[in-house]
């Protein structure tokens, strides 16, 4: 929208990160539902190797694509790509990586907790 533009009449930087940020936590969401492991709040810690191939210009209308690349003990890393469709083609404009962590409130403070779910007793 045009309020969410720079003065070169693209989006900012911003505002395309704040996207790419919650669809990574929705593609983190689903996978961790699809793999039966129990709901975890999770926060992002990290956004790496964001890249930005193409400007996204007022008017876009854009996808966000998310693909899981890793799952660490208490975090889940996640693919962003964002896309449009020009003159009939799709370019790519955006990509990053997504680190979340799961945590819980524990003592008033949020700690780091296993993705899967809580660990069997050793």
């Amino acid at each position: 929208m045009p309020r969410d533009t720079n003065p070169q009449g693209t989006i900012f930087g911003g505002v395309l990160l704040s996207y790419i940020d919650q669809a990574g936590a929705v593609g983190a969401y689903h996978a961790i539902r699809r793999a039966g492991w129990p709901y975890q709040p999770i926060l992002t810690v990290a956004m790496n190797k964001v890249e930005f191939h193409q400007p996204v210009f007022v008017g876009d209308v854009v996808s966000f694509w998310s693909q899981v690349l890793r799952v660490g003990e208490t975090s889940i890393t996640v693919q962003v790509t964002v896309e449009a469709e020009r003159n009939g083609e799709t370019v790519k404009l955006t990509q990053a990586e997504v680190t979340f962590v799961a945590v819980e409130l524990r003592d008033g403070e949020r700690r780091p907790v296993p993705v899967r779910g809580a660990l069997p007793p050793s």
